[in-house]
């Protein structure tokens, strides 16, 4: 037998200290227990109690059984209802079900995937909640579903009441850490010039002219551009017996020319954009200063390493952002993309609710999702990417933009998008997009929404 020397003892109890000492990897972390919503990672979509059936629901707060307890039970979790005491998120079958929460079919594995994601799987079986396969040329079904891992079976846990933060100084704010209040449909206002055919000339959607909503604090334009002979002309739905139309370089002009006197400020717009890309460019070439002011995300590295200071932006001169609806496949078959010229693709930086709450009387819809889901397309309100975060805008706004009801919607802007909208982006409005701005206050809203940001 071989007698090991007093050094390589030492070595030996060092090595076994060393293992019993060595910090081990970090167990993943648990939730928290408190009030959430479940929501899918893939479409954006809350899991809601539907008659005992558990399906995915556009976000509206809780007005129909979106909100859920969890709470811990032995090494697993119950996800209760808050409306219905007793009742937990379950599963009947192969089906996700709301079940009595003593029952065996009521708890949940809750294991963190990464980027406050989550899966839920059935305790001691490969069986996870998941959103129902999407069938071809469909959207996703509502039921809710068991079944195996994946990206339908991920999951956020969005806190019902989010712990925000102090706004930072203004020296240190992002872009998509700013509120700015917007005009939808800036141009439908009457002052300016004509902007549709007669009787549609009665229900505009601003009563005051561009350079009005500039000195009152507008720093978001929604336009609608239509292509005639004369170029880009600012229309509702056609050009048609429009009388004293406005081209867009007029307002784009006026918009330079006061971020010229007002060198702090910034402000974009939002075409909805019906012109050839040659039509809109020679538009833009209109537009005196317009190179000074443009910005261009695009070339600044923002998708890698997130939105500059305001700060930043002033000191380069970048600010004036402006956004297309149009596809960028499309002008690629045309031959000439818009963000060559600076206008940039809006679904690729920013994601945006359905535009509508309903008629322009009457009851309203509040729920918040996705303008941009369905059987072609699925960008969810909720998308991110690493080091970027898609700026978001709110719309807040009726099919018929009755003064009235608009002045009323105004009232509740900070509301709906507290309590309605955050949670089902998961990040704050960026633009605040509402008619008749001049009735309600929708400034305060803003100004509510500037006062925190939401991590």
């Amino acid at each position: 037998m071989r007698l090991r020397t007093p050094h390589a003892l030492l070595a030996t109890a060092a090595a076994l200290a060393a293992a019993v000492v060595a910090p081990q990897p970090a167990a993943a972390a648990a939730p928290a227990e408190g009030t959430y919503y479940v929501q899918s990672v893939t479409t954006g979509l809350n899991a809601a109690d539907s008659g005992g059936a558990v399906e995915q629901h556009r976000p509206r707060g809780n007005e129909d059984r979106q909100q859920w307890q969890l709470k811990p039970s032995g090494s697993s979790y119950l996800l209760e209802n808050t409306v219905a005491p007793g009742s937990c998120l379950g599963r009947s079958g192969d089906q996700a079900a709301t079940v009595a929460c003593a029952s065996a079919d009521a708890g949940w594995e809750i294991s963190p995937i990464g980027a406050d994601r989550y899966t839920l799987k059935v305790p001691g079986t490969a069986r996870h909640l998941t959103v129902a396969p999407k069938p071809s040329g469909a959207t996703y079904p509502a039921r809710l579903a068991l079944g195996g891992p994946g990206d339908l079976a991920a999951w956020y846990l969005t806190p019902v009441t989010p712990v925000t933060q102090p706004m930072p100084p203004q020296d240190r704010r992002t872009l998509d850490q700013i509120t700015f209040l917007t005009t939808h449909n800036a141009y439908a206002n009457g002052v300016d010039g004509g902007f549709a055919p007669p009787f549609v000339n009665l229900v505009p959607n601003q009563t005051r002219g561009i350079e009005r909503q500039l000195a009152d604090g507008v720093r978001g334009f929604m336009l609608d551009i239509h292509q005639t002979p004369d170029g880009a002309i600012l229309c509702h739905n056609s050009c048609t017996l429009v009388s004293r139309p406005v081209a867009l370089w007029v307002d784009l002009q006026r918009m330079v020319d006061f971020l010229k006197a007002h060198p702090d400020q910034f402000v974009t717009v939002f075409l909805e954009d019906y012109v050839d890309p040659a039509v809109l460019r020679a538009e833009l070439a209109r537009v005196d200063g317009l190179p000074d002011v443009l910005y261009r995300p695009d070339l600044t590295g923002v998708r890698h390493s997130g939105w500059p200071t305001m700060t930043e932006l002033a000191a380069a001169g970048d600010r004036l952002l402006i956004f297309t609806d149009h596809s960028r496949s499309a002008d690629q078959a045309a031959g000439l993309t818009r963000d060559s010229f600076g206008v940039m693709y809006q679904r690729e930086w920013t994601v945006e609710n359905y535009w509508s709450m309903g008629s322009g009387v009457g009851t309203s819809d509040w729920s918040c999702y996705s303008r941009w889901s369905g059987a072609d397309t699925d960008i969810p309100l909720t998308r991110t990417e690493p080091g970027f975060r898609p700026l978001f805008v709110m719309n807040h706004f009726r099919d018929v933009p009755l003064a009235g009801t608009a002045g009323t919607d105004n009232t509740k802007l900070a509301d709906r998008a507290q309590r309605f909208c955050q949670p089902a982006a998961r990040k704050k409005p960026n633009f605040l997009a509402v008619d008749h701005y001049d009735r309600g206050n929708p400034t305060s809203a803003v100004t509510t929404l500037n006062s925190y940001t939401y991590p």
